[in-house]
């Protein structure tokens, strides 16, 4: 097998700000895998939070490159990232999520079937995606729900966070009565101290919020599990809920957990957390980084399996590289063609930078 990578740099139509920080673009750095003449790709990106910007990723890759070179074929390959055999405890989940990625792209080319199929589903995923409104004035959220509802969506992701917390419950109203018939889900990626989200969450229960995400700071899902005992709203873990073991403990818990493939590990380890919830009564959100159409295809394809979609990231792009998700509309889809189902946008390269490693 052959790899390759390129980086890019994704800018946003917007500055999108949350309450830790503001961002305006991203490097994504795209993985290539070749056998026999036919390439499969994915997609990691950088992110502060994660502590991984281009360069880092890049090693990583070169690194998981180097040990794709002791498999004979991608199906094997895969085979052993399934199982867990395949890369070190000290590959970061978004490089482990974007190799998952491009494998199962160049294995379901292979195989003539979508990733999808490959899974198990017999149904062509198609869901409706939130659509994230960061912390901004109330009159511009107002004029952003308006707009996203006129283009059909149906659910709208409102950023939470801000020094004066009244500033919320008035961007959150103002949605609200811009858009009355949306489904709203609140977002303070964590925030909140208990006794805010106490004060809060009843506020935002009368304003018809369906449910929030992390209101608490990462670090005490002790905490985060009690207060979603009391909460007058379903409690969605996200940063407190990275991996299998973290959802292990909170299952039944909480009302849902967040899984983003770039945190957890990819497809397979989503799958793993999707299992490992079912019957518990805590339910699964499939969440996303600002990313390329390339990069959120792998869990639009998980989207079947979850009770809330929020695969937004690649519509908060000025110009996405790829094309093959859909979600202009408010409802995200595969395409139907092999692999992951996406193509590059017409005018956009994909190939290597010259560094391409031949691992056969």
């Amino acid at each position: 097998m052959r790899t390759g990578l390129r980086t890019v740099r994704l800018e946003l139509t917007e500055p999108l700000r949350i309450s830790r920080s503001t961002m305006s673009a991203r490097d994504a750095v795209w993985l290539s895998v070749e056998h026999e003449g036919v390439t499969g790709h994915g997609e990691a990106v950088s992110s502060v939070y994660y502590r991984l910007d281009a360069e880092s990723l890049g090693r990583h890759f070169t690194a998981v490159g180097a040990d794709l070179a002791r498999f004979p074929d991608p199906e094997t390959a895969l085979e052993a990232l399934r199982v867990r055999e395949f890369a070190t405890g000290s590959t970061p989940p978004a490089v482990t999520a974007a190799v998952d990625a491009a494998l199962l792209d160049l294995v379901g080319k292979r195989a003539g079937r979508p990733v999808h199929r490959l899974l198990g589903a017999a149904d062509t995923p198609v869901a409706a995606t939130a659509r994230t409104i960061g912390i901004t004035s109330p009159a511009h959220a107002a004029a952003q729900a308006r707009s996203l509802t006129a283009d059909g969506f149906e659910v709208l992701k409102v950023k939470a966070g801000a020094a004066d917390p009244e500033e919320d419950v008035e961007r959150v109203r103002a949605v609200r009565d811009a858009a009355p018939g949306a489904r709203l889900l609140l977002d303070p990626n964590g925030a909140w101290t208990t006794g805010q989200a106490e004060a809060l969450l009843p506020r935002f229960a009368a304003l018809g919020v369906e449910a929030v995400e992390q209101p608490l700071a990462p670090g005490d899902p002790e905490a985060l599990a009690a207060l979603a005992e009391r909460s007058p709203l379903p409690v969605v873990a996200d940063e407190d809920a990275v991996d299998l073991e973290d959802v292990r403990r909170l299952a039944g818990r909480v009302h849902g957990v967040n899984v983003k493939l770039a945190k957890c590990g990819g497809v397979h380890a989503a799958l793993r957390i999707a299992e490992s919830i079912d019957g518990s009564g805590t339910e699964l959100m499939l969440g996303c980084l600002a990313a390329s159409s390339l990069g959120l295809a792998p869990a639009v394809h998980l989207a079947g399996r979850a009770r809330w979609a929020d695969l937004d990231g690649h519509l908060l792009l000025a110009h996405d590289p790829w094309t093959g998700i859909g979600g202009e509309d408010g409802r995200v889809r595969t395409s139907g063609l092999p692999g992951l189902g996406v193509e590059p946008r017409k005018g956009h390269r994909t190939d290597p930078e010259g560094r391409r490693a031949d691992l056969a």
